[in-house]
This record gives structure tokens, C-alpha cells and sequence, in this order.
């Protein structure tokens, strides 16, 4: 479907009865039927929208919509005639729906709480996120594998107690009483520094 900006044109620009067999058509599934309907009516649809609605986006957004339930709705158009009236009435749904989804958002948006500050991280934070490089990287590679690993998961990759008991599976408890393990000997192998002095 040529779902473009359309141009110009209006809602008498074609015969009721070529509407009525256009639509007939794109009933039986014929998108060429579609594209000429299209041609012909989303010029006058584009504006009479344009004036409802100074969002060029939605408005675009509804047309195409329009287009799509005539697609899946052509079938429903009943009789001769009046097929630009069938698609103002869709069109304006269209619209309705648009316009009360947007205001559900700016809503939920609204309502939504702020998002809690991040606390700043602690002097021993800092150091420890470095732990791939230089002093602190060598120092890690002397500790337990295990413990360095809670260290990297918590610290390095920042993930929660409970995220690192999954990715290593061992129990939260462990998590804890490792990384508190992994702290004083990271201390011990660094000896006097920022950390906090030795263990």
C-alpha cells in the first residue's frame, strides 16, 4: 500500500459507483483496488484531518490506520454510494482512538514516580571498579578465584546480591560472606592504599 503524504483531491473526486466496485474489490483481497481508493481519497481525508488535529504525525498515523481497517473492513461497507461519508467515519475514529491513546500516555507519564537517585559511589567503590587494571587487577589474581568472582559480578558488572547467586549459583548468603571475604583480602594483597589501609 502507498501509504504516503497524500496530495490534493476530494471527496467527490471519483464516482460513487467506481467507490462502491473499488471497494467491492479490495474486499475480494485486490491491493490494486486499494491503491487506486487511496489515490483517490486520502488527499480530502489528509486535510479534513489536518484541521482536527495539528499533529502532522498523527495525522499521518490516522490515515494510514484508515487505510488498514478499510483493507480488513471493505467487506462491511454495505450498498451504492456514500463511500468518501464511510471513510470520514473511520477516519474520524480513527482519530478519537489516537487522541485518547496520546492523553493515556501523557498520563501514565505523569504519573509515573521520579526515578530514585543514584547514590554516589563509595572511595572503595571506586577503586575496586578498576579492577582490571594495574595494582588492584594484579592484586585481584592473587585472592580465590571464588571470591574474586563475586567481586567482579558485584563490583565490575554491578549486579545485585541476589542477580550474582544466579549467575554463580550459590546461595545470597555465600554472595554476601564472599564478598566481604574478598574485600579484606583484596586489602591484604594491596597492602597500605586507598582502600583502607591493610587488613
Amino acid at each position: 500500500m502507498r501509504l504516503l503524504r497524500p496530495a490534493g483531491g476530494g471527496p467527490s473526486g471519483g464516482d460513487e459507483d467506481d467507490d462502491a466496485a473499488l471497494l467491492r474489490a479490495v474486499a475480494r483481497g485486490d491491493t490494486e483496488a486499494l491503491a487506486v481508493l487511496y489515490d483517490r481519497h486520502a488527499g480530502w481525508l489528509y486535510a479534513r484531518l489536518a484541521r482536527r488535529c495539528p499533529d502532522e504525525e498523527t495525522v499521518r498515523e490516522v490515515l494510514q490506520d484508515t487505510f488498514v481497517t478499510v483493507w480488513r473492513s471493505a467487506g462491511g461497507h454495505r450498498g451504492r454510494g456514500e463511500a468518501g461519508g464511510w471513510l470520514w467515519v473511520i477516519a474520524a475514529r480513527r482519530l478519537v482512538d489516537a487522541r485518547r491513546a496520546g492523553a493515556r500516555a501523557e498520563r501514565a507519564a505523569a504519573a509515573r514516580p521520579a526515578e530514585p537517585p543514584v547514590p554516589a559511589p563509595s572511595a572503595e567503590d571506586r577503586v575496586l571498579a578498576g579492577l582490571e587494571y594495574g595494582e588492584v587487577g594484579a592484586a585481584l589474581d592473587r585472592i580465590s578465584p571464588e571470591l574474586a568472582e563475586v567481586l567482579r559480578a558485584t563490583v565490575v558488572d554491578g549486579l545485585t546480591t541476589r542477580e550474582t547467586a544466579r549467575l554463580l549459583g550459590i546461595p545470597e548468603g555465600t554472595v554476601k560472606t564472599r564478598a566481604q571475604r574478598a574485600r579484606r583480602e583484596l586489602r591484604a594483597a594491596l597492602g597500605p592504599h586507598p582502600l583502607g589501609g591493610t587488613a
